[in-house]
């Protein structure tokens, strides 16, 4: 496993050779080695919390005086998958250019422990950061009960999974170039009609029907219940349904594009 790992390492791509792992061991590699790529940048993870962050810290004594701090966390996590993971592909556009990625692809590698390493380690920075912004979230006001919070995170871990998956897709479909504004275009609207910031209920009409289209906004009403500590929901059944069908979904499309040979 060494010998493979450093292969792994040196040249973006496993080592021509005999399949003797399956696809776990292949991810298990792939995993290891793109974690250590995010972690050595920073102040890229960072970044990736910044805007959470600073929604928390000035928006949030604002919207403590009609809300609480037990609807607001749980839409800053929503926004968080989205600007962390949603834009996970930025990494993929570079090693599709770079000519890693097609190395990697002519390897005996799975196609699907490409996708899995990815994602996976793009959900491990994902956790961290929402660990930080929850401990934030406590400090300023939030009490949500232990169980609602780790059944919550959850959630947003496979929430996370499903959009790295389709933004790795989207960022091997389209031109290069366009990707940074398709990706950054579409995460503010997609988090304004999740109700991230504010609940959809006092939307109008129309604009909460819209929002029902979005699998966000299914997810974020599970987030809040489970915060506020109520489990056995409509909301929570509904938010776990979706959540899980999104991740199947982006999966599929994310290996599918992974194994088309123009990729």
């Amino acid at each position: 496993m060494a010998r493979e790992t450093r292969a792994v390492s040196r040249t973006g791509g496993m080592a021509p050779g005999p399949r003797t792992g399956g696809v776990a061991r292949e991810t298990w590699l792939l995993f290891r080695r793109h974690l250590r790529v995010t972690l050595r940048q920073k102040a890229g993870v960072a970044f990736g919390m910044i805007q959470p962050l600073l929604f928390l810290v000035l928006f949030g004594p604002i919207f403590a005086t009609i809300g609480t701090w037990e609807t607001l966390v749980p839409g800053l996590l929503v926004q968080l998958a989205l600007m962390s993971t949603g834009l996970a592909g930025f990494g993929v556009v570079f090693e599709r250019s770079s000519g890693v990625l097609e190395r990697m692809r002519v390897t005996p590698v799975s196609r699907l422990a490409l996708l899995l390493g990815r994602v996976l380690g793009n959900a491990v920075t994902m956790t961290v950061q929402a660990l930080l912004l929850v401990a934030a979230g406590y400090a300023f006001g939030l009490r949500a009960p232990a169980a609602g919070l780790l059944a919550g995170l959850a959630l947003v871990v496979v929430l996370g999974v499903s959009l790295a998956a389709l933004s790795y897709a989207v960022a091997l479909t389209i031109d290069e170039n366009l990707f940074a504004p398709v990706m950054s275009t579409a995460v503010v609207p997609l988090a304004l009609l999740s109700g991230a910031f504010l609940p959809m209920s006092m939307a109008p009409g129309w604009l909460d029907a819209l929002s029902r289209v979005s699998p966000f906004r299914y997810t974020l009403e599970a987030l809040r219940d489970l915060f506020a500590g109520h489990y056995a929901t409509g909301a929570v059944a509904a938010g776990i349904a979706v959540t899980a069908a999104f991740a199947v979904a982006g999966l599929a499309v994310g290996t599918g594009v992974f194994n088309r040979e123009n990729a």
